[in-house]
């Protein structure tokens, strides 16, 4: 039996399995101590101004005035479209119930007659003139 404190491939771990020598894996690079990965100054890189051009900013506001423009549009539309709606949903409940506000308290509204009612007697007096007229 083989010595257990000697892993079992152990032999086999120093044994290259690539057939090429071209594929190997090639040895570490040590750099030396002296270099940094970044410079003491980073000012010199920044050449470009890092300013928006004009033609972008007028772009820009172009779309955002239009954007702004169909925004307003669409509000317009849907608060007319809910007024729209709420003036109907009043309309047809003032079919039914006239003088119905569901905003305040309700309030009778007479309904109008064409025809005033008279008395009787100013009636019975009035067929009587047309009677006389009439003959």
């Amino acid at each position: 039996m083989p010595d257990q404190t000697e892993p079992q491939y152990a032999a086999a771990a120093h044994v290259p399995l690539i057939k090429s020598p071209g594929l190997r894996v090639p040895p570490l690079v040590y750099l030396p101590p002296d270099i940094h990965p970044l410079p003491d100054s980073v000012t010199p890189y920044f050449v470009y101004s890092y300013t928006l051009e004009p033609h972008i900013l007028t772009v820009e506001s172009s779309r955002r005035t239009t954007l702004a423009a169909h925004m307003a549009r669409r509000e317009a539309y849907l608060r007319a479209r809910e007024d729209e709606h709420e003036w109907r949903r009043k309309e047809a409940l003032r079919r039914v119930a006239p003088g119905f506000d569901p905003a305040a308290t309700l309030v009778p509204i007479r309904a109008e007659v064409d025809e005033v009612k008279m008395d009787v007697m100013d009636q019975l007096v009035d067929q009587l003139d047309k009677l006389e007229n009439g003959n």
